[in-house]
């Protein structure tokens, strides 16, 4: 994955911005239709994602019968976990390996986030990496087992304590697996004023060697909080994605679709030609302005030949071809060479 490319650039404390790697979370929003999956994929790699992820799970390995719904049920009335479950779990492996041809096809990254461990082994064979779910975060069996494939793990944060965050950071690391953190808030959609996107500097200060991003479930409206996200350091973006918003179901509201992708994308392009580079240094267009806006030592009166220079002698004016004013204290003391005209611009020829 592109993500773990940048890794190899990425050097802990240098205050570095990277164009984030954006991840289309499909999850079920197929609702188990492998057109309407297919289409999906079609689609975000048309918005300009470089990956599309799914959910995998079998709903009575990833909840009771008994788990309570905890999404707004105006949105989404399903009244428990396992019945929601129970309606988009129709995929296996040989859907998977049907949508993972396809990705490759459309020259996007397959992703599937795994919930047991049947599912763990058989995606092992379609992805470079596995994503870990906020919700398997404290499933301490689970991350290890997934860590035992010797790939990179993209591991979500939300509702968690930063102390829950460092157990399974340790568990990872104890493995040697390559790791990336998203922050994320964990209601379905978090409002604005929830999505805290400040923790973002909170993981990078506290995981400074690992790479951290985002993933989002605010409504998309203009995408700014993804813009905002990159902007405090993600490097790599997760939402959720549709090809209509308008349908009904838990995952559609708050997703964003193929046109929320599009603009996404040229805005942020624009804001990293706004960035720029990150080293500071004049820039070629600037030398004009370098030669002709800076200073130079000029004669503030007739200066005759033999005259040792004092500093009423002496004043600074543009351009900056001659003598810089950083040399004054050095051409005080020294002697005009020959008769130097008010006003003539100081020339190193011209003192001895």
């Amino acid at each position: 994955m592109r993500l773990f490319d940048v890794s190899k650039e990425f050097h802990p404390g240098k205050p570095r911005l990277y164009k984030p790697v954006v991840i289309a979370e499909a999850g079920v929003n197929h609702e188990g239709s492998m057109d309407l999956a297919m289409r999906l994929i079609a689609e975000a790699a048309e918005g300009g994602a470089d990956a599309i992820k799914f959910q995998t799970y079998k709903a009575h390995t990833i909840a009771s019968k008994n788990s309570p719904a905890y999404w707004d049920l105006n949105k989404e009335p399903t009244p428990s976990q396992f019945q929601l479950f129970k309606k988009y779990d129709r995929f296996w492996k040989d859907e998977y390996v049907q949508l993972k041809n396809r990705c490759d096809r459309e020259g996007i990254e397959f992703l599937s986030t795994p919930f047991d461990l049947e599912s763990a082994d058989f995606l092992n064979d379609l992805m470079d990496v596995f994503k870990i779910s906020s919700s398997d975060i404290t499933n301490r069996p689970f991350i290890e087992y997934i860590c035992r494939f010797g790939k990179p793990i993209i591991l979500s944060t939300g509702a968690s304590y930063l102390h829950e965050i460092e157990e399974a950071v340790s568990w990872i690391e104890k493995c040697g697996n390559s790791l990336a953190l998203l922050h994320c808030v964990l209601n379905y959609p978090t409002e604005d004023h929830n999505a805290n996107l400040g923790m973002i500097l909170h993981l990078r200060e506290k995981f400074p060697r690992t790479l951290i991003g985002y993933s989002d479930h605010t409504l998309p409206n203009d995408m700014k909080v993804l813009e905002i996200a990159t902007l405090l350091g993600a490097s790599i973006l997760e939402k959720h994605f549709t090809f209509d918003k308008s349908l009904p179901g838990n995952d559609h509201y708050h997703a964003m679709d193929r046109h929320d992708l599009k603009m996404f994308k040229a805005n942020i392009e624009r804001t990293f030609e706004l960035l720029g580079d990150f080293r500071k240094a004049p820039l070629p267009s600037e030398e004009p302005a370098r030669k002709n806006a800076r200073r130079s030592l000029v004669a503030a009166k007739s200066i005759p030949a033999g005259k040792i220079l004092a500093e009423a002698d002496l004043t600074w004016k543009r351009p900056a071809t001659g003598v810089s004013p950083r040399f004054f204290p050095d051409v005080i003391g020294k002697r005009a060479a020959s008769d130097i005209s008010e006003d003539d611009v100081l020339h190193w020829e011209m003192l001895r």
